[in-house]
């Protein structure tokens, strides 16, 4: 607001009671989360603008707030007949058609071509859709449960997506995407390879230096023990002590 004094002092607030799960900073602005814990799936935050002047001036706009739920357990894979790049220029229809026949509010994880080369959009006759669904609360929603109520909708569902992509459509159920190792548990492999190897170092060490030491007093002994009674000990130059003894008896 280009005004000046208390005309152009614009502060910021979040309508209809939003504030369980987000807030909003008045003088910024900036939107922050409050709990959005087991949560995910799309928030529409209507927030107001409004000047301090004394005829307030107010503005709203609606800001889409994503909850990000990829590592949830509750991803359901939906399979098209369709090509991945197709599916992609149609996924709010795609997304429309499930909400619509499921009743639920149906969030969209991830389109990829196989599992195999996950995110890559190639041009094979098979899309792979992963969703969740969420209750009005925003809840997710058992796999096993939006799996049962897509095999009772299949026929309605492919009916409606026939209308999306102008052409039949068969839409199964997949396998959901194995569980990925969170940061937390492949740092503590890490640690723990990083450890065991220290560890076998050491004890490599430990076993070296006892050899080392061992032969440094077998080579003492044998040198100790030259010209007095070990007729097999050898001098610095390789012979035999012993040959000498017997020249000496011989003698």
């Amino acid at each position: 607001d280009p005004d000046s004094g208390d005309n152009g002092l614009v502060l910021y607030s979040l309508v209809n009671h939003q504030t369980n799960e987000f807030d909003i900073n008045e003088n910024t602005g900036e939107i922050f989360t409050v709990s959005v814990a087991g949560k995910a799936g799309t928030f529409y935050l209507e927030v107001q603008a409004a000047d301090q002047g004394t005829r307030r001036l107010t503005a709203r706009t609606t800001v889409n707030v994503t909850v990000d739920s990829s590592s949830s357990s509750n991803i359901v894979v939906l399979v098209l007949n369709q090509q991945t790049n197709v599916v992609e220029r149609n996924i709010a229809g795609v997304k429309r058609v499930l909400d619509d026949k499921l009743g639920w509010n149906v969030y969209i994880v991830d389109v990829y071509s196989s599992e195999l080369e996950r995110k890559a959009r190639s041009n094979t006759d098979e899309t792979h859709i992963e969703i969740i669904a969420f209750a009005e609360a925003h809840q997710e929603l058992p796999a096993q449960h939006v799996k049962r109520s897509l095999k009772e909708q299949s026929r309605n569902i492919e009916a409606e997506l026939e209308k999306v992509f102008s052409t039949s459509v068969t839409a199964a159920i997949g396998d959901a995407p194995a569980a990925s190792a969170s940061p937390e548990l492949v740092a503590a492999i890490v640690l723990g390879v990083l450890l065991a190897c220290t560890f076998i170092a050491f004890l490599v060490y430990v076993g070296l230096d006892v050899k080392r030491k061992r032969y440094t007093e077998l080579s003492s002994n044998a040198e100790s023990m030259e010209g007095i009674d070990n007729p097999w000990a050898m001098d610095k130059n390789g012979s035999l002590k012993s040959l000498e003894k017997l020249e000496h008896m011989n003698n």
